[in-house]
């Protein structure tokens, strides 16, 4: 077994660079925007997927419930989703973008795409292709190693 160096972990580097990633957009999408990034992810998935309950985002962004109630808190209170009692459990949420959330995003997205293509400038369309590829792989084994520890 070899020595653990922290700088060719590759789950250190795939965490620095995430960090690094979301720094450089928190940045941007709350000068902008006024959003923080876990708002923002809410209002992505939701502009996505449409209607959700808060634990549908917290499976789809991988956010923790606290992370995910805060940002919803925050969007209701600016009107940009819209909160209502969920039919078959009374306890939980449905949210949906409101004509302002879905307006926010029209604006967002684009400078979203933009930030993406700054970040991957450098890479080929094939590296790209590869690196999406790949990062699919280790979500899934990820994901597939949290199981088996639970």
């Amino acid at each position: 077994m070899g020595t653990l160096r922290l700088h060719g972990f590759l789950p250190y580097q795939l965490s620095i660079a995430a960090n690094a990633v979301s720094r450089l957009v928190a940045a941007a999408y709350q000068q902008k925007f006024d959003l923080s990034v876990p708002e923002w992810r809410l209002v992505a998935v939701l502009h996505e997927h449409g209607v959700c309950t808060q634990q549908d985002l917290v499976v789809l962004t991988l956010m923790d419930k606290v992370a995910v109630s805060r940002a919803a808190i925050a969007l209701a209170n600016r009107g940009l989703v819209t909160r209502v009692p969920d039919a078959h459990d009374g306890r939980a949420r449905r949210l949906r973008l409101s004509k302002s959330g879905q307006e926010l995003h029209r604006r967002i997205a684009p400078a979203a795409l933009d930030y993406e293509a700054q970040l991957v400038a450098s890479f080929s369309t094939s590296e790209i292709a590869a690196l999406r590829e790949m990062l699919g792989r280790i979500e899934t084994a990820a994901r597939e190693l949290a199981d088996a520890q639970d």
